[in-house]
């Protein structure tokens, strides 16, 4: 079996599309364009490079996107009052604090102080608590996306048996919580599970987000399971590879991410329409 690639730039390019069309009526309704306010502090340059395509991309399809730099030796305080004042700012519908900070900086202090209605990343308690008790809210982009990838599949994902491998609040959590609500029946693994690899051959599908290069190996990937791989991590000679043997998984699954390519053009989609989302929900107020 030859696994069918599940293009995240196509996909990515399908929800830009939605979101444009949701923002050119919300600007008709509205007389303004939904805002999106990115937080920037210090120099790091990965920071730089993920800050300057989310604001070019809100651009492109209407969304008035900001960025607000800081610099690297700003307080505490001096932050969370900035996020206040984009709280009480009438024109900004999401806000997002770009992570990490720097190491003299608490970002779950940070995180705590957004508005839930703005935090257009899913990562505010309340965010978290309506994630779980699966009622509307603001969920976190990249989970959010793997899940419309799964879409794209036609997967059913009602009694299927899932696996996802890492447990952080960016994205295992999330997912497995959203794999939950679809009745999925879940298996949250992390680097303590025993026997990971007898976990992973059960999966029909496997969900990997523990940032260890290739830590999956092919053949434990059960036959016709779909594969979403989060991972990103450079290789000895500077290739992007992610958390799953590709070559070997791609000869067993039905359906898997190549990386690049695959989640990561999705993140930046679902932040697009997270901001619609927050602006609606505002503007319904």
């Amino acid at each position: 079996m030859a696994a069918k690639i599940i293009d995240g730039k196509a996909i990515a390019a399908e929800v830009k599309a939605e979101v444009a069309q949701r923002v050119t009526a919300f600007v008709e309704k509205h007389g303004r364009a939904p805002g999106l306010d990115v937080v920037l502090v210090g120099d790091d340059p990965a920071s730089q490079v993920y800050v300057g395509s989310k604001e070019k991309q809100a651009g492109t399809v209407g969304i008035r996107g900001a960025v607000h730099r800081m610099p690297s030796d700003t307080t505490q305080d001096a932050l969370e009052a900035k996020v206040r004042e984009l709280n009480a700012a009438r024109d900004v519908d999401g806000i997002l604090v770009q992570l990490p900070l720097p190491k003299h900086l608490d970002s779950q202090r940070v995180i705590d102080v957004l508005e839930p209605g703005k935090d257009v990343d899913g990562l505010t308690p309340i965010s978290t608590g309506l994630l779980w008790s699966d009622r509307p809210g603001l969920r976190p982009c990249t989970p959010w996306g793997c899940m419309r990838l799964l879409q794209h599949t036609g997967v059913a994902l009602e009694g299927a048996r899932a696996v996802v491998i890492g447990r952080s609040a960016l994205v295992g959590k999330p997912i497995a919580a959203m794999l939950v609500a679809k009745n999925a029946t879940v298996t949250l693994a992390h680097s303590r599970t025993k026997d990971l690899a007898a976990r992973v051959r059960e999966a029909d599908i496997v969900i990997a987000a523990v940032g260890k290069a290739e830590l999956v190996r092919g053949d434990w990937i059960k036959d016709g399971a779909v594969v979403i791989d989060v991972g990103i991590n450079r290789s000895a000679s500077g290739k992007l590879i992610g958390d799953v043997e590709y070559a070997g998984a791609a000869e067993r699954a039905s359906w898997i991410t190549p990386v690049p390519g695959g989640v990561g053009p999705m993140t930046i989609a679902m932040l697009l329409s997270n901001t619609v989302d927050a602006a609606e929900r505002r503007a319904s107020w």
